[in-house]
């Protein structure tokens, strides 16, 4: 640790907080990068929020986007390639189910993992939906517009988004696929700019037919965002790839145009709306054409097409769009503008969190009110949501066994103590921090912006990793087929995914060449003997260095027939740590919360793996030359400074590796409320006993059985 941290300098928390992840699509199972990319930091979060606030102040939602292209087109396929008999809706369960299973085996904890056209949340969706239009509507905020939508006349059919395949208009893009209004890497713009559009139904190139929708007036806070965006550059809990990101959407309203469409431009440019013509610099391949405003820019797509001239848009704020004409979809109310539509998929997935935190507090006021509770106490809302859910079904992963502190959504997402944690990846920056927090302002309902913790890509055998390139990532669940949930969930935590895309590099499904054998045949890097695994580096701290501390502390103080050391008990020894082993405990409970308040996961765990390597030298050392030396006084200090440094670790470790935490607490013998609370954090093991109305010395521990581990290698790597 580089400087001496004190207990006046800690970071500020919130009183309540919610925590979300981003939301997987309906129409597949998951592959590791979701899991490892921002289900288990966002877990982790989670369950260090819940020690460090009190688990009835942290919500942890998320849950399947069911609606949207990708699952219409989805479900499209599979009824052609396999017969599909079933309703979308069904398609979607099964594969929500699949999500779920698969997030509950590598430990992620949310309070409801939840579906925005499942039960229990999908009728307060739509109700959810309905308030934030009508509110919309109400302050003024949404516009109906009419725009061009893809139709196939061979189909004889509008086409959903992903139905429309071209190239990305977006100046610089590195998209390899664009859809009929945003391209893969989330870049958004009006339909009739997608370069050579192709229909995926019949392979012609579709016509644009006008279509009346309603768009959220995005630009109309153009100024409180710029505002927005310098406040969060100066807040060391964002990290910098978000403001960055934000500021290029802040950009003027511009086109580029191709040097060689000068001449063409020329001659149209008098029919152009009020611009300016910024000429290239150096041998820049294009110049640029600037407008006053997203109206005008769009005014000119229509001149520029007629001119025969070729351009491409830059970032800017435009209308954001809040409906669309497929039928699956949330349903819109009919009185704020337009009749029969559905929302958008994007907007309608922004404000689902809310939604499935409603949902967790509409269970709550069940329970409450089922055991008894006086209706007339509980929040109305809560109440009036409750009334919404039909038959619930159970959650695969464990539903907390606790209600929460208030069961007003308010309290939660539009109050100045609370703090709401968005866990996303970098593609998705544009929705979650520039059109989300354009609506929350315009809502004027007090909403509390979002801190996002955007992650870089983690990449697969140093390529991205995605479901359709070559190489395709291996699915979450084949992943535990080779590590442990705790290993894995130790390595992606210290990849360092919010600085900078990172390869994860699993040695079990390394396919390179690394050599010959005997017979000349290739040897793959996964056979071969000599390539070491980097999916284990961290793991092999969990199962050697904690496992070690761990056993050492039970196993010392374990009563043993025929030896009669006084420190032999059974129980947790009483008496101080050393004043080193306090103050070095210390520095690191300061250090790691630090960490944890600027998202620097891969930090945090650096602290742990500190600590635990020097309370494991500590305890080697001392013991060693107590045991020497035949001085029990000298083992009993030993294994209360080892004890101190375990239980604290142990605290530290909980959001990393929650399994084999638990199993320490669970034989330290205390209630893991008390156990795991940041208010105890910095307590001995004496304060501790005190606080649970023990006698220090007096406190017995589960009996450790033999060679036991805490945290255990996966079968196929013995």
């Amino acid at each position: 640790m580089a400087h001496e941290l004190s207990r006046d300098q800690r970071p500020s928390w919130p009183r309540r907080a919610i925590v979300t992840a981003g939301m997987p699509y309906g129409n597949k199972g998951l592959h590791f990068g979701h899991v490892g990319g921002v289900f288990v930091p966002a877990d982790f979060y989670a369950r260090f929020l819940r020690d460090r606030l009190g688990r009835e102040n942290v919500i942890f939602v998320s849950g399947t986007d069911c609606y949207g292209s990708p699952i219409m087109e989805g479900f499209r396929k599979r009824r052609e390639a396999d017969g599909y008999k079933k309703h979308i809706s069904d398609y979607v369960r099964e594969n929500h189910d699949s999500q779920e299973a698969d997030l509950a085996s590598f430990g992620v904890s949310c309070d409801l993992y939840a579906g925005s056209a499942l039960e229990p949340a999908v009728h307060i969706h739509e109700r959810v939906t309905s308030e934030i239009i009508h509110r919309l509507h109400e302050k003024g905020a949404l516009e109906k517009r009419s725009t061009k939508q893809f139709y196939d006349p061979k189909a004889g059919q509008f086409l959903n988004g992903r139905q429309v395949l071209g190239h990305c208009p977006i100046q610089g893009c590195k998209s390899e696929k664009a859809y009929a209004d945003e391209c893969d890497l989330g870049h958004q713009f009006e339909p009739e700019e997608l370069i050579a559009p192709k229909s995926a139904l019949t392979g012609e190139t579709p016509e644009l037919v006008p279509v009346d929708n309603l768009y959220f007036d995005l630009p109309a806070y153009l100024d409180y965002l710029k505002d927005y965006t310098k406040q969060i550059e100066a807040d060391p809990t964002v990290r910098s790839v978000v403001s960055k990101t934000m500021e290029e959407w802040l950009n003027p309203a511009q086109l580029y145009i191709q040097n060689k469409f000068r001449e063409a431009f020329d001659a149209i440019e008098g029919e152009l709306p009020a611009h300016t013509v910024i000429e290239p610099e150096g041998n820049k391949s294009s110049f640029t054409v600037a407008f006053p405003s997203w109206r005008e820019r769009d005014e000119a797509h229509e001149v520029l097409n007629r001119g025969g001239v070729r351009f491409r848009s830059g970032k800017a704020l435009v209308p954001f769009r809040i409906t669309g004409n497929v039928e699956w979809g949330v349903p819109v109310p009919n009185d704020c503008g337009c009749t029969d539509l559905t929302c958008w998929v994007w907007p309608e997935s922004l404000w689902a969190p809310i939604s499935f935190s409603r949902t967790v507090l509409a269970r709550d006021a069940a329970k409450l009110e089922a055991a008894g509770v006086d209706p007339a106490t509980l929040p109305a809302s809560a109440l009036s949501d409750a009334q919404l859910m039909d038959e619930v079904p159970p959650m695969i992963m464990d539903e907390p066994a606790y209600t929460h502190s208030t069961l007003d959504w308010r309290d939660w997402w539009a109050s100045e103590d609370a703090r709401v944690y968005q866990f996303i990846g970098q593609d998705n920056i544009y929705f979650y921090c520039v059109a989300q927090s354009g609506m929350w302002k315009a809502l004027d309902w007090n909403m509390q912006q979002s801190c996002v913790a955007a992650n870089y890509h983690i990449l697969y055998m140093g390529k991205k990793a995605s479901s359709s390139s070559q190489t395709p990532p291996p699915l979450a669940h084949e992943m535990l087929e080779h590590y442990t949930p705790e290993q894995l969930r130790s390595h992606w935590l210290s990849l360092g995914l919010g600085e900078k895309p990172v390869s994860f590099s699993p040695k079990a499904f390394d396919t390179r060449e690394t050599g010959k054998d005997k017979d000349g045949n290739p040897v793959l890097a996964r056979d071969d003997k000599r390539v070491i695994d980097p999916a284990l580096k961290e793991g092999t701290l969990l199962t050697g260095v904690f496992n070690r501390l761990a056993r050492s502390c039970f196993y010392g103080v374990a009563q043993k027939d025929g030896d009669e050391a006084a420190y032999r008990t059974g129980c947790i020894p009483a008496g101080a740590p050393g004043a080193e082993v306090l103050a070095e405990t210390e520095q690191a409970i300061l250090a790691f919360e630090q960490t944890m308040y600027t998202f620097e996961f891969h930090h945090a765990q650096l602290v742990c793996d500190e600590l635990l390597r020097a309370a494991n030298k500590r305890w080697s050392d001392a013991s060693k030359a107590a045991k020497n030396q035949g001085d029990d006084d000298a083992m009993a200090q030993a294994l209360i400074d080892a004890f101190h440094q375990l239980r604290a670790v142990t605290v530290l470790m909980h959001g990393i590796v929650p399994a084999g935490c638990d199993l320490i607490c669970e034989h330290f013998a205390i209630d893991p409320k008390v156990f795991f609370s940041w208010d105890n954090i910095f307590m001995t093991c004496d304060e501790l006993c005190a606080l649970l109305d023990e006698e220090p010395g007096s406190h017995r521990i589960k009996e450790l059985p033999p060679r036991f581990d805490f945290f255990q290698k996966h079968e196929s790597q013995y």
